[in-house]
This record gives C-alpha cells, sequence and structure tokens, in this order.
C-alpha cells in the first residue's frame, strides 16, 4: 500500500488536531478491524467463520480464519470493514454525542510484522484505518489507537488477540521487540498523517495476563514503549519538559536523518534504539513519511498520550506503569461486573459497589494513575436484568466513571439478532433509553443517592 504525497493535504488542511476531552464520552470500535466472532456471529459464519466451546479448535479467530481462506481473506475483511463501520456509523456517533473511539487493532495491521510462515492475517487494515479516522476527524470525533492483539498473544484463549492459544509467547523479548516497532510506526503515521491527526493516545497492551509473574519483562516494556513515542516525537522535534537527554541531539534536514540523529544519541536503550532503527524502513516503505525538509513540513505536533492499564489490573507486585511516564499519560481500567469477583449477583449489590467507587479511583491516583478513564464496561449482569434496571444501571456506571476521567463503553453496536445486543450495544441502549442521548446527562442523575455510604 502505497500513501498519496501528504504535503498537499498537510497545507491546505485547517482542522485542528484533537486532543484530550475534558470529559471522555466514548465507545469502542470492536470487532471493527480486530474481529472477535462472539460479537457478529451470524456474519461470521456467513463468511466461513465457525463456532466452538473451545475456540482454539476450530475457525474462531483472525488467525484461523486467514489459515483456513488464504487466498479470500483479503477481500472477505475487506467487505466486513466497509460494512460494519462507515460514515454512516460516524454520523450515528456524533448526533449521540461521543467524543472519543478506542479502536482495537491487531499487530499486523503494520504488515511487515507478520512472519508469513508461520502467522496469518489479513492485510489491508491500515488503509481502512485511514479511512475510519478520516471521517472520524470530520466529525469532530477523536481516536485512542489500542493495541488490542499483541504479537505472540499477550492472553490465553481469547479471540480479541487474534488467535486462541495456550502459547502465549508476547512476554519474550522477540515480540516485545515487535511492538516497539509497532509503536514507533503508529506513533510517526499519528503524526505525519492528515488523517491521522484525531489521534491523541496510543495504547501498549490491552489486557495483559492478570498475574504479574507470568508477565516477564513487562515491567520494562512499559519504559521502552514510552521511550519509544517519546523518541520518535523528538525526531520530528517535539520536545518535553521532562524528558532528560544526556547527550543533544544534532539538528537534521528530514525526519528520516532525524530518526536515525535519535537512535544513535546515547540517549535510549540499545532496545530502544534498535526498535527505531527496525521501524524506518517499514515506514518508509508504507509511503507515508513526507519526503520534504523539516522548515516545509506540518506535522500534528502536540504529544500523544501513552496509556497503558491501571496498575490495579495486575496483582502479584506488579509494575506500575506511572513509573514509565515521560509527558502526557493516561491509565485505563476495565470493570465487567458479569464474569463475577466484583460483589454480589444482585441489583442491590451491583449499584452500592458501583456508586462507591470513589476509593478505587483515589488509590489509583495515589499511585500516579491519573487521568484514569474506564476504557471498557458493559451492562451486563450475572442475573436476569429488568429494563427498569438496566437503566439505573447505565446510569449508575456513567457516574461512577465520570467521577474519573470518563469512560468508553464496549461496544459501539453489536450484530443485531444477538443475544448480547441489549446489554453489549451502545446503540441499542440509546435505542431502549438505557442510555441519554446527551452523554453527560441522566435519566436520574440521583440515581446513587440511596446507595452512598
Amino acid at each position: 500500500m502505497r500513501y498519496q504525497h501528504l504535503l498537499s493535504a498537510l497545507l491546505v488542511s485547517c482542522a485542528m488536531a484533537a486532543k484530550m476531552p475534558k470529559k471522555i464520552y466514548g465507545v469502542n470500535l470492536g470487532s471493527w478491524l480486530l474481529i472477535e466472532p462472539w460479537m457478529i456471529p451470524r456474519e461470521w459464519a456467513a463468511m466461513g467463520g465457525q463456532t466452538c466451546d473451545d475456540c482454539s479448535k476450530c475457525i474462531a479467530s483472525e488467525f484461523e480464519f486467514a489459515k483456513a481462506y488464504p487466498s479470500l481473506v483479503d477481500e472477505t475483511m475487506r467487505g466486513h470493514w466497509e460494512s460494519f463501520f462507515n460514515f454512516e456509523d460516524v454520523k450515528t456517533l456524533s448526533a449521540a454525542g461521543i467524543n472519543t473511539v478506542r479502536i482495537p487493532l491487531g499487530y499486523w495491521i503494520v504488515e511487515d510484522l507478520v512472519d508469513r510462515n508461520k502467522e496469518f492475517y489479513p492485510r489491508g487494515g491500515l488503509q481502512q484505518l485511514k479511512r475510519g479516522l478520516k471521517q472520524l476527524r470530520g466529525a469532530g470525533i477523536g481516536a485512542i489507537l489500542d493495541h488490542h492483539a499483541l504479537p505472540g498473544v499477550q492472553t490465553p484463549q481469547q479471540m480479541f488477540t487474534g488467535r486462541c492459544t495456550k502459547d502465549v509467547q508476547f512476554y519474550t523479548r522477540y515480540n516485545y521487540h515487535r511492538a516497539l516497532i509497532w509503536s514507533a510506526v503508529m506513533t510517526a503515521i499519528s503524526h505525519f498523517d492528515v488523517d491521522f491527526w484525531g489521534v491523541w493516545a496510543i495504547e501498549a497492551v490491552n489486557e495483559p495476563i492478570m498475574d504479574a509473574n507470568k508477565t516477564p519483562g513487562y515491567r520494562d516494556f512499559q519504559k521502552n514503549f514510552v521511550s519509544v513515542v517519546r523518541a520518535v516525537e523528538l525526531a520530528i522535534e517535539i520536545k518535553l519538559e521532562d524528558i532528560k537527554l544526556a547527550r543533544p541531539i544534532p539538528i537534521m534536514a528530514t525526519f528520516q536523518q532525524s530518526l536515525k540523529a535519535v537512535a544513535d544519541s546515547g540517549n535510549f536503550n540499545a532496545e530502544v534504539s534498535s526498535a527505531l532503527k527496525d521501524a524506518l524502513p517499514m515506514m518508509e516503505k508504507m509511503g507515508f513519511l513526507p519526503d520534504v525538509p523539516f522548515n516545509r513540513l506540518l506535522v500534528q505536533n502536540d504529544p500523544l498520550y501513552t496509556n497503558f492499564m491501571d496498575i490495579g489490573w495486575q496483582y502479584n507486585n506488579p509494575a506500575n506503569p506511572a513509573d514509565a511516564a515521560i509527558g502526557p499519560q493516561i491509565y485505563d481500567s476495565h470493570l465487567y461486573y458479569s464474569f463475577g469477583g466484583v460483589t454480589d449477583a444482585t441489583e442491590d449489590a451491583y449499584l452500592r459497589h458501583i456508586c462507591n467507587l470513589d476509593q478505587r479511583i483515589a488509590n489509583n491516583a495515589g499511585l500516579g494513575n491519573k487521568p484514569l478513564y474506564f476504557g471498557e464496561w458493559a451492562l451486563s449482569t450475572q442475573f436476569e436484568a429488568s429494563d427498569a434496571f438496566l437503566r439505573k444501571w447505565a446510569d449508575a456506571q456513567k457516574w461512577a466513571y465520570g467521577k474519573a476521567a470518563g469512560w468508553m463503553f464496549w461496544n459501539y453496536k453489536m450484530e443485531e439478532g444477538s443475544p448480547y445486543n441489549r446489554q453489549w450495544s451502545y446503540l441499542k441502549g440509546l435505542e431502549k433509553g438505557f442510555f441519554t442521548q446527551n452523554p453527560a446527562k441522566f435519566n436520574d442523575p440521583h440515581v446513587c443517592d440511596p446507595y452512598r455510604r
């Protein structure tokens, strides 16, 4: 894939780059560029996919689909990408007051990272991401690029990793390195390509294994991820007050020369420098780097927010992502009551727990995990919920998460007719009145009053 030369587009563009909103009102675009078949079961079956109790035993992930249909996968996926999320969806989100989307992505969107001898994934996703981001930006909706499916798989037996397998290999030097290359590429494109100027954050890893004992090297990866993002930005001459440089970096004529100078400057460790050097030929091959000197270059010149799952996601002495911060950083918390382990499975217990979430938010802030947003949540329950309760449940969760930096509902939409649609689809929630058309408003602004301690 080649990008059209960007300079003329940059010069005529008058829209501002997106910034983190004062309060995030958002949705996830799950199953757009990274399919989770449970969310679109009928379409998945029509495409040629399968459903089974053990998702590693059938065609129940993008990996297995691409492996089974190598000559059809790209065309089939393109049809899904274009129909599942398009300009009509953008208009719907805008009308609903959504100001941010979180976009789950697989590492294979940077196609040269894929080892085609043993890894099987579709091609063409980056052009679709570019198309969607352009449409979103035109509507004033910002985006978080979420590295949802990591090279080697970060969590076992999950469709969201792109491959259902117990053989988790992300926590290795080889795959950490590939993830850093991905991060360098996505950082550069977010600054250079005008269609990506609605991106204001990049999330390093979605839902790593919760037991920190099973994620060796993750602490170092967090620091290296931030360093890679900031090193790319240094090469674009975006400087941060809190970045400490041991050696000066010479001023170069072009970004390509500048990135090499940054990598060789001695300011970053060998792993970060190597990732930058390995990323550059991929960037050049993808064609989005403008071939003009810096004095003629327009870029999105606000530093991106680096984004991690909050420290509370893991247990057994997890790394604190706040220790990795250089420049703006934001933290993501996921809270689902339907999987158990949160509180008793009753309406009263659910409302009492969610309406007293302040301490959890305060604890995160005390550990430096601030600003904190709730990047995944749903109306799902462990019991049969009435419409009346779901209206309360939506209000209470919005109220609680609004005490932090805001929220991103999972998911924007589900396949119509899906048994999950009622409690997992923001669109269906709007239709049924669980959600207010203005996301900052409530059906009952006093929903939590009876449950506050």
